[in-house]
């Protein structure tokens, strides 16, 4: 079995590579206090802890605790190995309670008592079959019947968790939660709190019963069928069957604000406070007394579980575990492991209108025919509606595959349009402004420049008009093309024509533009020999800046530069004041773009390889390039891909500095490529207001300095096999992030260290 511990050594499952564009291929389900589900949550500030199943088609279990503080030191990570595969689990105060994958008897264990046996259910259950289970605060209730069968419903068996001095559990007969009233009862569901437990009854409606039971106030004509339950301490909530609507009992403060006219499809609840998946897009939604600011906004889930304060989810994108808190200052530090997990329950029922069969074969993993433990089991998912923020639905749920939701950046089409439509409009308003004001603002400079640029043909005009007068039968031939623009090429670079490059570029038309920056604009351009290149054009402030002297100085530098890991000038052009640098097309964009902006995922294999070329491009404009050169603009968005996925740097500054300051700016290009390092290992961008703090690096070196870089590990991309090579990244960015620069390595010594990680890398 693969148990694994956050915050401790743990060995990394083979479980394959999901395609990261391959969203929502997964059942929804969730679990709270009392409810079972594919993730459940000990209660307890001192002893709750979280436990899931795995992904791996055996439904063994994985379960971590708080900081690791409520595993004994003396157990380790082997401490879970006693659990056995679980086909549900369920949270109460302290412990989990499952059924068995394989015999439906159930199972419940502690921190303290795993080792001796399953002493939590009474002897006279123990051979019991059961179809759902419900651990509460002291108590567990579980409905007969076996987990093979397609009757969901059954009679229900209750017993006591006795708490002794000493701390440990145990389990005895209930006498509390004996009641000859709903012995009659065929229940669907239950759900267990403290001192109460609620089922849904078979023919509908939903039946209390319990010492606390009364205070829920849940009215007996309730003739609702429900879907789902989840309990606090002190209340309970309900998804109506056919609305999705949500209605609540008990305690008002646990579940304040209720989402209305939002359906859901799952729940969860903590102490005082209750989440939910929503049915269009499965996102989740808390309320209550603590509902979570910190919930992921742009994750769907496919089970979500709460303790106290803490809720953790599986992700529908990846199966990748992610935890928030009801309240950042109650943060209780439950850190999931890298671990895939299953996204429901496995079900021998045949799936309804409206849902999907989980696909196993979206796992790349040709041994892996399904995540159930038998071939007859399947797990059955609400179908979604619509995609998260910035996402449109690409394809409609099948019987086999949910919705796949595509990037808003990818929309090409009026299909995409309606969705998308508000968020680009506003986009190319905004565009608009700047345009609009960029052009006042710059007006005069532009005439300004025009004039000058105008200024030879001018005088050479004038020549004409004078010769004529002296002698106007005279063959007179002017040439109005500046000096520069028919001079020789520098080095091997080839000189365009300010006409030819306005038609490759569509009259440097806005639709041509690949980016813009401090120097100008950038544009695809076309050329008549059918090259796809780059246009840089230089806006009014560059060229105002920077002489013509200058400017040739750097056009002498670029030309002699050539390596496979930078973007190497073809040309310029500088006619009618313009500047002009033609530069080799990266068809495959920026790296931030794949990062940050919506383009295809990149794989661990060729993030380690994109780290490693752009360290080798920035080593050879360091140590090799002559005179040697400083970037000083090291980011995410200067380092572009070529066709075949190879890193390029790209818009490094051009004037050396002089012999005292180049060894100091050359550190402050370790040190910001420090920063790319981390946007690799995260996928955050180097400084994001949406997260606390919003600096990567102030995020990072603490969780690096601690032996936690496991947890810079980007959840958002499948998970390697082997993670070594990413937590030896973490260290090599660590490095080049040293505060004195003085500690902080020569690029080339990052090369040879990274080329090391890219070589352990290659069995991710």
């Amino acid at each position: 079995m693969r148990i694994q511990i956050a915050n401790s050594i743990f060995e990394f499952p083979q479980h394959p590579l999901l395609l990261a564009l391959i969203l929502a291929q997964f059942s929804v389900f969730a679990t709270g206090f009392g409810s079972m589900g594919p993730i459940a949550a000990a209660f307890g500030e001192d002893h709750g802890f979280f436990c899931a199943i795995d992904a791996g088609g055996r439904q063994e279990v994985v379960c971590w605790g708080k900081n690791s503080s409520s595993v004994p030191k003396e157990k380790g990570s082997a401490y879970f190995n006693d659990v056995p595969p679980m086909a549900g689990l369920s949270g109460g105060e302290g412990f989990l309670c499952g059924i068995l994958a394989n015999t439906s008897l159930a199972y419940c264990w502690s921190l303290a008592g795993l080792g001796n046996g399953n002493s939590l259910v009474p002897r006279m259950f123990s051979n019991t079959g059961y179809s759902h289970i419900a651990a509460g605060k002291s108590h567990v209730c579980a409905i007969r019947g076996s987990y093979y069968s397609d009757n969901d419903s059954g009679t229900v068996d209750c017993w006591d968790i006795v708490t002794h001095s000493n701390g440990s559990l145990s389990a005895a007969e209930s006498v509390s939660f004996y009641n000859q009233s709903i012995s009659n009862n065929v229940f669907r569901l239950v759900v267990s709190g403290d001192g109460f437990s609620c089922g849904g009854v078979r023919e509908g409606g939903v039946v209390c019963w319990g010492p606390t039971a009364s205070n829920l106030g849940v009215a007996e004509e309730d003739s609702t069928d429900y879907s789902a339950f989840a309990s606090g301490r002190s209340s309970v909530c309900g998804i109506a069957k056919k609305s999705g609507e949500i209605k609540c009992w008990g305690d008002n403060i646990s579940f304040d604000s209720i989402p209305v006219g939002i359906p859901l499809v799952g729940l969860a609840a903590g102490a005082h406070h209750f989440c939910g998946i929503r049915e269009d897009n499965h996102g989740v939604e808390c309320w209550g007394k603590f509902a979570s600011s910190t919930v992921p906004k742009r994750s769907g889930f496919m089970a979500i579980a709460s303790s106290d304060y803490t809720t953790c989810g599986i992700r529908e994108e990846d199966l990748v575990l992610d935890c928030w808190y009801a309240d950042v200052s109650l943060s209780q530090g439950y850190e999931p492991p890298l671990q895939l997990c299953s996204p429901g329950l496995c079900s021998p029922v045949s799936c309804g209108v409206g849902t999907y069969v989980f696909n196993a074969s979206k796992l790349n993993e040709p041994d892996l025919t399904s995540l159930c433990a038998r071939s007859d089991l399947k797990i059955c998912s609400p179908c979604g509606i619509t995609c998260q923020e910035d996402f449109f639905p690409s394809s409609a749920c099948t019987e086999n595959a949910d919705r796949v939701c595509t990037a808003c950046s990818l929309c090409q089409s009026s299909s995409c349009s309606a969705v998308c439509k508000i968020k680009l409009k506003r986009h190319h308003q905004l565009h608009r402004l700047v345009l609009i004001v960029g052009s006042a603002s710059a007006f005069f400079l532009l005439a300004l420049i025009g004039f000058w640029g105008l200024l030879p043909h001018i005088i050479a005009l004038r020549k004409v008009e004078a010769s004529r007068k002296s002698d106007p039968n005279a063959d007179i031939e002017v040439d109005l093309v500046p000096p520069l623009a028919k001079a020789p090429s520098l080095g091997s670079a080839q000189v365009f024509r300010l006409a030819e490059l306005k038609d490759a570029t569509n009259g440097f038309k806005e639709f041509n533009e690949l980016g813009r920056g401090s120097y100008g604009f950038v544009y695809k351009a076309l050329l008549p020999d059918g090259r796809h290149v780059a246009v840089k054009r230089a806006n009014a402030a560059t060229i105002i800046n920077t002489n013509t002297k200058d400017f040739e100085a750097e056009l002498d530098i670029l030309c002699k530069l050539g390596h496979p890991n930078i973007v190497n000038l073809l040309g310029y052009c500088s006619e009618m004041g313009e500047r002009l640098l033609v530069y080799e097309f990266m068809p495959r964009g920026t790296l931030h773009d794949h990062l940050h902006g919506g383009l295809s995922p990149l794989n661990w294999s060729l993030r380690l390889k994109i780290a490693t070329q752009a360290a080798r491009g920035l080593a050879y404009l360091h140590h090799e390039a002559v005179p040697h050169i400083v970037h000083r603009d090291v980011k995410t968005s200067n380092i572009l891909l070529d066709n075949e996925w190879r890193a390029r740097i790209s818009d490094f500054g051009l004037l050396t500095p002089n012999d005292k300051e180049i060894d100091a700016e050359m550190k402050t290009d370790v040190y910001n490529f420090g920063i790319v390092l981390l946007e690799i290992l995260s996928g955050r961008k180097a400084y994001d207001v949406d997260y606390a703090p919003p600096s990567i690096v102030e995020w990072a070196l603490p969780l690096i300095r601690k032996g936690k870089a496991a947890a810079l590990i980007d959840m958002y991309t499948a998970l390697p096999r082997n993670v070594e090579p990413l937590l030896k990244l973490a260290e090599a960015a660590e490095l080049a992030l040293k505060e004195d620069p003085n500690q902080r390595p020569k690029m080339s010594e990052l090369v040879t260290c990274l080329e090391q990680v890219a070589s352990d890398g290659s069995i991710l």
